[in-house]
């Protein structure tokens, strides 16, 4: 048997309330298009092939050399 319980908050703690439903909501709708921008990018590199002319050891040095270049370490 279920109870349905009711409490008044009063204006402050039911907008408080509210705003913290709605930033939980905001963060889950991030989260959500954050998934569906991963499945479309894996699915992109899925749809484009296999690259036969790679070259693992020339990339990794570029990616290097542009991280080096923009200040990180």
């Amino acid at each position: 048997m279920n109870k349905n319980t009711s409490v008044s908050l009063g204006n402050y703690f039911d907008e408080f309330v509210q705003n913290i439903i709605r930033a939980g909501l905001g963060i889950l709708e991030e989260e959500e298009n954050k998934v569906i921008a991963l499945k479309q990018a894996i699915q992109e590199g899925i749809d484009s092939g296999i690259a036969h002319d790679f070259d693992s050891k020339a990339h990794l040095e570029a990616l290097k050399a542009k991280k080096h270049s923009n200040g990180s370490t």
